[in-house]
């Protein structure tokens, strides 16, 4: 598909305006560095206490503090699988994994869901056949098991579909020939309908011919589609705001649909979150749109991404229903063993391009949501709920997340970080600088954060928490306008277009043009998710040890260090998605362009890694395709099969739709999908399930 259509092609390629900034981030720093873990400890125990050595139950406080900011353990098992080699090019057209492992493809976009007929890919998609197949663009995923050890072979799979590649739906080639082409509102219903989120019920195959392998259950009541036109509720202090009313909903309080959702959460109590990011590719306008700042901070303008849905249905038209992009930009939850249940958009957790949810809970059982703005100077924030997890009591849970205090982060040079509240009346948050309330807080979270002065961030993408520590990881997959001249800042009137600042390097992002991203991690004082404190460090400069890379002219070189990569491991760059197995291995994804060219010349194609905590080794467990990612990655409680998205194969094609890829239907990598088609007619994303030959854990 073209490049622009893909949502974070889209924000590389957004250049507007810079502006001064009276706000840079860390302008003050006189020396960048990376914290040893020695030194992570040191100031984890000094923001945390303040204090000396003080005598507590036969030790000592400080004692007792370096308990908490203790590195993370080895996983159990290890890591126990030779690395496979990078897939550079001429790349294959295959998922590959270790000798001794199978993956096999669980199911693709368009995949029947029930007992109707499958979608033969030669034909374009419609409304009425995709809400009753499996969506396009796999992303975010988690498997609910079913009780007992019924859950090792048998689950629901809930898994996002974040956007849709146009001409591949419609059947419109060359691709280019869809900027041109009539939009009707049938065309714009089947793309709605292949976004949002896909339940479905998997299980493996105990007594048929493909006995062992997964396969999708069809007459289960519980598979579904959440989609582009899925009535949601939308709660907490935001519902109802008039920022949020529209002429079809004057309540402010029912939005149709979920849009653009990228990666996920899910709640001790059994719900699925699903993160609504690049809304604002969606919206356009035929006119002249005189956008404001607060369109202009969401990076909303009169082109979108070239989906050309505001031409056919009114919703999207950005001069007829200005409120409606307000709408999106939230964190769903959504009950999938209810198929019944209505998807509630969480208005308490802010609204901005959200990436992922991560949700811990506390020793005294106290709830905390990480989560990250995916777009280059963007936040990190953190909701602690005001009331308390019930382990007992499910339904006491249902509305956890409409009540509790927003906080973004301050990332500081000496290893501690802050977070800092978000809350109305408070560090400037009050009617004087646009905020009348905390919905209008909530609503303009991006300019809320501006205010209060958080860390501008390198794209803050997925969130990982360790099972044991709570340790929490973040990726930041790249930032070409870090260190770039001339230097600037998010402006803290919130008056800064989405992702055009050029902030300068610093601690907690400390290299220029980062392309090659890092993770960065960190500890809650005292262990507690409700802490205002924390200490940080990163985890990892990802990059290419056999090559260094050439910075532009444009940017300046402090902290250019040669980009050389994990010096304990495999190289990778662009890391995405971030999740913890049970037994403590980080599974990283990775998101660059996918055809080994250029800076990734080495590193070849798309990878899913696997890294040792607290050792930092990291070997390559997956290669994925050409020109896709691997995004999505969820187990079974026992650890032995493995799911993992593969989205976006053949991206950037031109002629045809086979021009970069012929995944899953090329017979390269084993069977093909559910459809049993065998011919190829356009690749489709879709998801994996790995299993080891011997029957063992994954990656021990």
């Amino acid at each position: 598909m073209s490049s622009q259509l893909h949502p974070d092609s889209a924000l590389e390629q957004t250049d507007e305006c810079s502006n001064p900034s009276a706000n840079p981030s860390f302008n003050d720093v006189l020396e960048q560095r990376q914290l040893s873990r020695r030194g992570f400890l040191k100031s984890s125990v000094t923001a945390t206490a303040g204090v000396t050595a003080v005598t507590v139950l036969g030790g000592t406080m400080v004692d007792a503090l370096t308990r908490y900011a203790q590195a993370a353990p080895a996983p159990l098992g290890g890591i126990g699988f030779a690395s496979v080699p990078a897939n550079v090019v001429p790349m294959t057209d295959a998922v590959t994994v270790p000798a001794g492992y199978s993956a096999r493809v669980l199911v693709a976009w368009g995949d029947r869901l029930g007992a109707g007929a499958q979608w033969n890919p030669a034909d374009p998609m419609d409304e009425a056949t995709q809400l009753q197949a499996y969506g396009a663009h796999t992303d975010g995923m988690h498997f609910f098991p079913f009780p007992g050890a019924a859950g090792n072979v048998r689950g629901l799979l809930v898994s996002n579909s974040e956007y849709v590649d146009p001409p591949l739906v419609h059947g419109i080639v060359p691709a280019s020939a869809y900027s041109s082409a009539t939009i009707t509102l049938d065309m714009v219903r089947a793309q709605q309908a292949a976004h949002g989120v896909n339940i479905v019920a998997v299980g493996k195959d105990l007594i048929g011919r493909n006995h062992g392998a997964w396969k999708l259950i069809h007459h289960s009541p519980y598979n579904r589609r959440i989609t582009g036109n899925t009535p949601c509720e939308v709660r907490g202090p935001a519902a109802g705001h008039p920022l949020l009313r529209t002429a079809a909903d004057a309540s402010g309080r029912r939005v149709l649909g979920t849009l653009n959702n990228c990666a996920h959460g899910h709640t001790p109590w059994g719900t699925y979150l699903t993160c609504e990011e690049n809304f604002n590719g969606y919206f356009g306008s035929a006119s002249t749109f005189d956008r404001t700042a607060h369109e202009a901070r969401y990076g909303l303008n009169a082109g979108g991404f070239g989906y050309r849905w505001h031409e056919a249905d009114e919703r999207f038209d950005l001069n007829t229903h200005r409120n409606e992009a307000n709408r999106f930009g939230w964190v769903v939850e959504i009950d999938p063993w209810n198929p019944a249940s209505t998807p509630v958009k969480r208005t308490a957790l802010g609204r901005f391009k959200h990436e992922s949810a991560g949700v811990v809970v506390g020793p005294d059982n106290t709830v905390a949501v990480y989560m990250g703005d995916d777009e280059r100077n963007e936040y990190v924030y953190k909701f602690v709920c005001a009331r308390k997890f019930d382990p007992k009591n499910r339904a006491a849970n249902r509305n956890l997340l409409d009540e509790g205090t927003l906080y973004v982060a301050r990332f500081d040079a000496d290893g501690s970080g802050t977070w800092l509240p978000l809350v109305w009346g408070q560090n400037g948050l009050t009617p004087d600088n646009g905020f009348a309330d905390q919905g209008e807080v909530l609503i303009k979270c991006r300019q809320a954060a501006d205010r209060v002065g958080a860390t501008m961030m390198d794209r803050p993408e997925w969130v990982a928490v360790h099972p044991s520590t709570r340790e929490v990881y973040l990726t930041l997959t790249n930032n070409s306008r870090r260190g770039n001249t001339p230097a600037s800042g998010n402006q803290p009137d919130g008056t800064t277009a989405a992702a055009s600042a050029n902030p300068p390097v610093d601690a907690a992002n400390p290299r220029p043009d980062n392309d090659f991203g890092h993770i960065i991690r960190w500890r809650e004082n005292m262990g507690s998710t409700a802490a205002t404190g924390f200490a940080w460090d990163i985890f990892v400069k990802c990059g290419d040890q056999a090559t260094t890379k050439t910075l532009g002219g444009s940017y300046t070189p402090d902290g250019h260090d040669g980009y050389l990569g994990n010096i304990n491991g495999d190289d990778y760059g662009a890391p995405d998605g971030l999740w913890f197995d049970p037994s403590g291995r980080l599974w990283i994804q990775t998101d660059q362009a996918g055809d080994g060219k250029g800076d990734w010349v080495n590193i070849g194609g798309n990878v899913m890694m696997c890294a040792d905590p607290s050792s930092g080794e990291t070997r390559r467990f997956l290669t994925a395709p050409r020109h896709c990612e691997v995004t999505g990655v969820t187990a079974t409680p026992d650890g032995k099969t493995l799911f993992v998205g593969i989205q976006h194969p053949g991206e950037d094609w031109s002629v045809s739709p086979t021009d970069n890829s012929t995944w899953p239907d090329s017979g390269i990598n084993g069977p093909t999908t559910a459809s049993g088609l065998g011919m190829v007619y356009k690749p489709r994303s879709g998801v994996v399930a790995i299993t080891r030959d011997d029957g063992g854990v994954i990656g021990a």
